[in-house]
């Protein structure tokens, strides 16, 4: 199966649809698919659902879908340092379905394991557990989450291999991976294709039987938040 194509473009053509779910992986700006994000926007795709830690922000990253009205609703679990998306969201445009961070990777992860659910105490006793099933296990209660199971996975990832073989760099790989499972297609944007053979065995983090398309490109190094201080004199 020829898994590397062209552009983002052409590795997302014929998987887009209206009213789909997309799985997107990174991590506030950090191992964000943003020429996979770019491409959605360029097709027009609308009514979106995106299961993602975060929406980007206003200019950037899942920010641009959000800017051009094509997501519906977010499955996130941090939504803060983008202002369209506490405005859609104020003024009853955007759908938001919050999740705790670890149930959001093990919502993502138990989708690409084939899992239907799974029952944990994170969020008993909140707005998270209200419309929940409840269980006692050894006297605890605990309430039942739902696995996600994506139309389409984006990530990024730093290497990979004409097979799909996948290497993310140090914590760009965050939710890229269970991200990556959960999709019934996987595409994935790299910064660097390299022959098949060459990556050692125990350095992938994602086997390829995961990853259906490739796509190779440049991509935009971005700081979110700049800390500085003053120069010391003495």
């Amino acid at each position: 199966m020829k898994k590397v194509y062209a552009d983002a473009g052409a590795a997302l053509d014929g998987l887009l649809f209206d009213g789909m779910l997309i799985a997107a992986g990174g991590f506030g700006l950090c191992g964000i698919p943003e020429l996979l994000i770019a491409a959605i926007r360029d097709a027009g795709t609308r009514g979106i659902t995106v299961a993602s830690n975060n929406a980007g922000v206003d200019d950037f990253g899942l920010g641009i879908l959000l800017q051009t009205r094509q997501i519906k609703k977010m499955i996130s679990s941090y939504v803060g340092e983008n202002a369209e998306f506490m405005r859609q969201y104020l003024s009853g445009e955007l759908e938001l379905e919050f999740n705790p961070q670890g149930t959001l990777a093990e919502r993502m992860r138990a989708g690409g394991a084939g899992i239907p659910g799974f029952y944990t105490r994170t969020g008993v006793g909140t707005v998270i557990a209200e419309g929940k099933e409840h269980k006692d296990f050894d006297g605890r209660t605990y309430i039942l989450e739902r696995a996600i199971v994506a139309d389409v996975s984006i990530v990024k990832a730093w290497k990979a291999d004409p097979s799909g073989n996948l290497v993310f760099r140090k914590t760009a790989r965050n939710f890229n991976v269970p991200a990556a499972t959960c999709g019934k297609v996987c595409v994935a944007e790299v910064e660097e294709i390299v022959p098949l053979g060459s990556l050692d065995p125990d350095t992938i983090h994602l086997p390829g039987i995961y990853v259906h398309r490739i796509v190779q490109g440049l991509h935009e190094k971005r700081i979110e938040n700049r800390t500085t201080r003053k120069k010391e004199t003495v």
